[in-house]
């Protein structure tokens, strides 16, 4: 019922690690629970102990945890030795963590087939592995492994399953669907059919994005009675993922009405928590993420733009500055004057709707776009086209004349990495400065050598990093011929960043402008002004 407490279980450190191609360093694993703690999660499974050394080494770190209970996770004995005497439980317990979670089976044929014990034994072992945990004064989870799956092929052993480990004292029964097969309405079913029969306070739901359907299970999980929702940080996980908390979190309070343990204060973390975890994976934030994206609120086409303007509801499922998010308004050959009004009023130009000039940067960015730039996607050399159409920019520095230059070295019996070089030659008022760079590849032997010739009349420029870098070929039936479009997002030490585009039919050239705006852009935004 909407009012009701569901709990929210985050395996991002444990489920999380088992993402192809991330690896959490102990430093990442600690900054991201302090992250999880900061919001309110109510779980945080901090990995498995004795599994490998960095989790070790995590539990053995102290962590001051103001709202979260840290959760060590591993799994029932084994076959053939008592709980007291099983390795991997006690190293779960030798955490020392005030909850542990443990993973047992719960479909027939996996304890036959995948641990080969008959299904008493695996019985016993669910039943004597949380009693141990419980006696050892721990709060205990169970993770129903392949339990939809197991349901599905004997509803009757696998609730037996869960029974035991509720009547050996488990707080929490959880109802994993860990291949990730099971659709939204099976969901519904098999968990109203569990929380008819046992109390809906002790079941939790651990979803798989295996058909794209996680967040949607686990709501229809809560909407079905279970109380407890497990998920990691931006729906990371093994194959496909898990389910998703920072989509969750807001589905939960805004949608249905739970009390999830998050504040509306915190609520307004999620986009700093998501992208917190993207920068200590080097990896891109989803621009379209659900609530936090930066594309979640945008709105390109004029005619949205016009119904957004005078309601936002119109075309806004929520307000984005609950979820602490904003609305954008994107400029590009689908705008009209409303989108360049709103743009403007974002940036600080005044200017009246009905000035010539709005109509000129309508059709100058169609014409651009028709040519091949984009600018829905560079917002900051939007905002430079339309301050120049509209009020000047200063005349920072302009660029006599840039060189590139790639030398590839050989020697005998191997190929040594290619040297790039550039030089340029820059006017900065009545000086001129010429300066020679080197770089791991052109574009960036071109930004040092700027950067360096810039750097004597605007220090600023100094805190300019290239972060992410994207070419595409536009008219490829044309080959060599084609044009190349440049996006370049730039960032400075405050955090900031911003995106710029390029077009030539010569790739450096393209990057040589899509760099300058960057520049430009610093510079302007840092309040510079040209050497008098």
């Amino acid at each position: 019922m909407p009012g009701e407490r569901v709990y929210l279980y985050d395996t991002t450190l444990r489920d999380g690690a088992q993402t192809h191609g991330v690896d959490f360093s102990a430093a990442d694993k600690a900054a991201i629970a302090d992250a999880l703690d900061s919001i309110g999660i109510d779980y945080i499974e901090g990995g498995w102990p004795g599994a490998n050394p960095r989790d070790d080494a995590f539990f053995q770190q102290e962590h001051n945890l103001t709202t979260s209970t840290l959760t060590a996770f591993g799994m029932t004995r084994r076959s053939g030795r008592s709980a007291a005497n099983d390795p991997s439980l006690t190293a779960v317990l030798s955490a020392n963590t005030p909850a542990v979670c443990l993973v047992g089976k719960t479909h027939d044929a996996h304890a036959l087939t995948a641990l080969g014990v008959d299904l008493e034994e695996n019985l016993r072992m669910i039943l004597e592995s949380v009693s141990e945990c419980v006696n050892r004064g721990r709060e205990t989870i169970f993770d129903a492994e392949h339990f939809f799956d197991g349901y599905k092929a004997n509803s009757n052993y696998a609730l037996e399953s869960i029974e035991t480990a509720l009547n050996a004292g488990a707080r929490w029964v959880v109802l994993c669907d860990t291949n990730g097969g099971t659709l939204p309405n099976e969901i519904f079913e098999i968990v109203s059919v569990v929380c008819a029969r046992f109390p809906g306070e002790k079941i939790g739901i651990h979803t798989h994005n295996d058909t794209e359907n996680a967040v949607a299970n686990s709501l229809a999980a809560v909407q079905a009675g279970a109380r407890q929702v497990q998920g990691t940080l931006n729906g990371l996980g093994e194959r496909c993922g898990n389910a998703n908390l920072i989509s969750l979190i807001p589905s939960l309070m805004l949608k249905l009405g739970y009390d999830v343990g998050v504040s509306n204060k915190a609520l307004k973390k999620l986009p700093e928590v998501s992208r917190m975890l993207d920068e200590r994976l080097n990896r891109a934030p989803n621009r379209h993420a659900a609530y936090v994206g930066a594309s979640a609120f945008a709105h390109k086409a004029g005619l949205h733009v016009s119904a957004v303007e005078k309601d936002p509801s119109l075309y806004e499922h929520i307000n984005p500055n609950i979820v602490g998010n904003s609305r954008l308004i994107l400029v590009s050959d689908q705008a009209g004057r409303a989108n360049v009004i709103s743009r403007f009023r974002d940036l600080g130009i005044d200017i009246d709707a009905k000035d010539q000039r709005v109509l000129s940067i309508v059709e100058a960015v169609k014409e651009r776009e028709y040519q091949g730039y984009s600018y829905d996607g560079a917002e900051a050399s939007f905002e430079l086209l339309a301050r120049r159409l509209t009020e000047g920019l200063p005349n920072y520095f302009s660029i006599e004349t840039f060189r590139v230059l790639d030398e590839h070295r050989f020697e005998i019996g191997s190929q040594k990495p290619v040297l790039s070089e550039a030089t340029v030659k820059v006017s900065v008022g009545s000086a001129r400065s010429l300066e020679v760079a080197e770089g791991n590849g052109p574009v960036n032997a071109l930004d040092h050598a700027l950067r360096k010739a810039l750097a004597p009349f605007y220090p600023v420029v100094n805190e300019v990093r290239l972060t992410d870098y994207r070419v595409r070929i536009l008219n490829s039936g044309d080959g060599t011929a084609a044009v190349t479009r440049v996006m370049l997002e730039s960032s400075d030490a405050s955090g900031q960043r911003w995106t710029t585009v390029g077009l030539s039919g010569d790739i450096i050239s393209a990057s040589y402008e899509a760099l300058t705006d960057g520049i430009i852009y610093k510079l302007m935004r840092s309040g510079a002004l040209p050497p008098t």
